[in-house]
């Protein structure tokens, strides 16, 4: 390894060492963990607070007068707080914590757009969608007779921006758009689609699963209507996650689930609901995962949004100009602005057996369609390759991964 290279790393290795996972070795190999777009790993900051909680807190939210209930409330609601300051919320009751991005867009879906909708009404979705910001308005449109509308890819990877006004009518109601590609690693222009849909007074719902580890997120800067959120992408638990929502949608919208927390009075003829945030956390909610993600947004608020960009756009520069060497490999999605994603296929060479060989090697990288069926059928593929970096990756990984390749190649043609 070169001192260049050493040096670049060494910087990374105080970080490395928070992640406990990744010194285990797998089929005799050290493990290279190049699947975060999949799942974060977790650092031990996380894993102690979430340890901590079940350990010393351990007790029911906002129902106890006893003391373990007022610590754990005040834990819960202290992450959600930091979820507030960290995405610039204008208020805690805009944080609804979920289950992860696919629950708060459907809970968008049903409670908010549901009811408003008519037959023949339009939702404008792109084509680059992860499935939880397409199925559920699939479901929408057999509810309703809703249109779904999509705006078409580049074959650079890019949104087609010049496509979107003509698809725009004044029966578009709803516009749900990916910030980050998980498949492409494309950023998209959110701050300028939104205000587009805003001047035709489109809501906007942001699936922001895969931006939310990679950029600063600022939802009032960003000008959306919804903002979705997943944990275990962030560097926290799986199983939580949370919506932003402007808190006078959030008003206007009937509940999605009924339950305990949500309501505040409850007759058998009738029952009145919760203020903001419960009305829309029916249910013991997952505790620990929320002081987990809460730890988390502590965590990357240490580290810096400004140092793991730049950490990681040097990773995404550095493996891809590496992969370019290797003969018959090309990269899926080359986006002018693009996250630390590279998809990639091989000629001759099925991305399921490379994925299986390399994993013989150490090296975890996903393949697959990457839960965006349409759009990997749109580059005219069954599957792709995808390494995903995170702040806890090296260069030295990324060299090491090379020969790896070669010789899955050698094998596989």
């Amino acid at each position: 390894m070169s001192a260049v290279i050493s040096e670049h790393d060494a910087r990374t290795q105080h970080w490395r060492d928070d992640f406990p996972l990744l010194s285990r070795q797998v089929h005799g190999k050290p493990l290279v963990y190049f699947d975060s777009a999949a799942t974060a790993q977790r650092p031990r900051q996380v894993l102690q607070a979430m340890d901590d909680f079940y350990r010393q807190h351990n007790a029911n939210v906002h129902r106890g007068v006893h003391s373990l209930s007022g610590e754990a409330t005040d834990l819960f609601e202290a992450a959600r707080r930091k979820l507030c300051q960290h995405i610039n919320a204008s208020s805690e009751r805009e944080v609804i914590f979920t289950r992860g991005s696919t629950e708060a867009i459907n809970l968008v879906a049903q409670a908010y757009l549901r009811p408003l909708l008519q037959a023949g009404d339009e939702i404008l979705i792109s084509h680059m969608e992860h499935h939880s910001n397409i199925v559920p308005w699939q479901m929408l449109r057999e509810q309703t007779g809703a249109v779904l509308k999509v705006i078409p890819v580049t074959d650079s990877g890019e949104l087609d921006l010049q496509a979107l006004p003509e698809l725009i009518s004044e029966r578009t109601r709803m516009l749900g758009l990916v910030h980050v590609s998980n498949a492409l690693g494309t950023i998209n222009p959110v701050r300028e689609v939104c205000a587009l849909a805003r001047r035709h007074g489109i809501t906007t719902i942001i699936d922001g699963a895969q931006a939310m580890p990679h950029l600063a997120v600022d939802v009032q800067a960003l000008g959306c209507d919804f903002y979705t959120m997943s944990g275990h992408k962030m560097y926290g638990p799986t199983g939580i996650g949370a919506l932003y929502g402007r808190e006078a949608l959030l008003e206007a919208m009937p509940p999605w689930q009924g339950g305990g927390e949500m309501i505040r009075t409850v007759t058998f003829e009738e029952t009145t609901w919760n203020d903001l945030p419960a009305k829309f956390e029916a249910g013991t909610p997952n505790i620990a995962g929320a002081i987990g993600l809460g730890a988390a947004v502590d965590y990357i608020a240490k580290i810096g949004l400004d140092a793991i960009a730049a950490h990681e756009q040097d990773l995404l520069q550095f493996a891809t100009d590496k992969m370019r060497e290797i003969d018959g490999l090309r990269i899926i999605g080359e986006a002018r602005d693009k996250a630390s994603v590279v998809s990639f296929v091989i000629d001759g060479v099925h991305p399921h057996d490379l994925g299986t060989i390399v994993d013989h090697h150490g090296f975890a990288i996903r393949t697959g369609h990457h839960c965006t069926m349409p759009l990997i059928k749109r580059f005219g593929l069954p599957a792709t390759a995808r390494a995903s970096l995170a702040l806890y990756n090296t260069r030295h990984e990324i060299e090491s991964f090379i020969p790896a390749l070669r010789q899955a190649c050698d094998m596989l043609r």
